[in-house]
């Protein structure tokens, strides 16, 4: 099975890019975006209603404002929008998918660049998910658990990890978080295949920062250990335009 996400930063836009093409062309079994800043009474049925995949949306109130979407070629026992709590849910950030091996949750995390209240909700989002996936791992479930972070954990992660260190993204309170999941034992799976630096996810839109490599690794896939020996690759495809993010994939036997 392999699995592509990508925070296209407006479906709309990135439609006009060459999204349909993308995914026609590389033809995944699912597609996790994020990002969409659309809901789906705005979009047509080019992009409802692509040939051969089933397509669940998420929106924020807000209009052209966050929102998560699934494609999917096989079809989930159950699709859940949102995480239960309208804080959050509010802002159509979470939408998970069950496929009876494994939950796959597509989520856009918050980012808290405008500032500590920001930052706040953005570790209580953080918090509020980890209870709902250890309740699933009490359970006996696995979870993959992909998207946008919107925080790069190890100074590998960035270009310039001094400089960006009290900006939200890289800050101590936000990293901290990270190391605490993979300490539970949420396996961050690009690494464990990839430990070279320069390998980023995401490029600020001013001075050229893609063109030179000035990036995050901030778009992830985590997986419970369970999970692990099924992984046969995962990858980032910084080539991949049309957005300041760059599509990454899981492939699972």
């Amino acid at each position: 099975m392999r699995i592509l996400c990508w925070n296209v930063n407006g479906i709309r836009a990135a439609q006009k890019k060459g999204f349909l093409d993308y995914l026609k062309r590389e033809s995944p079994d699912i597609m996790c975006l994020q990002e969409t800043k659309a809901a789906p009474d705005q979009l047509g049925s080019e992009l409802l209603a692509v040939d051969g995949y089933d397509s669940h949306f998420v929106s924020a109130e807000k209009k052209g404002y966050s929102g998560v979407a699934i494609y999917t070629r096989p079809k989930p026992t159950q699709i859940i929008s949102g995480c239960g709590a309208s804080r959050f849910d509010c802002e159509g950030r979470v939408i998970s998918a069950d496929y009876d091996d494994f939950i796959l949750y597509n989520v856009y995390f918050p980012n808290g660049g405008r500032g500590p209240e920001r930052v706040r909700y953005k570790l209580d989002f953080y918090d509020h998910l980890l209870d709902q996936w250890q309740d699933l791992r009490s359970e006996g479930r696995e979870l993959i658990i992909c998207g946008d972070y919107n925080t790069a954990h190890k100074d590998i992660d960035v270009a310039r990890p001094k400089e960006w260190s009290k900006q939200s993204g890289f800050l101590p309170e936000e990293r901290e978080w990270l190391d605490k999941i993979t300490d539970m034992g949420y396996i961050d799976v690009f690494r464990t295949y990839n430990q070279e630096p320069d390998q980023y996810t995401y490029w600020d839109n001013f001075r050229q920062a893609r063109e030179r490599n000035i990036g995050w690794r901030i778009d992830m896939y985590m997986v419970t250990e369970g999970l692990l020996p099924k992984v046969r690759n995962a990858a980032i495809y910084p080539e991949v335009t049309g957005s300041d993010h760059c599509p990454i994939e899981l492939v699972l036997a």
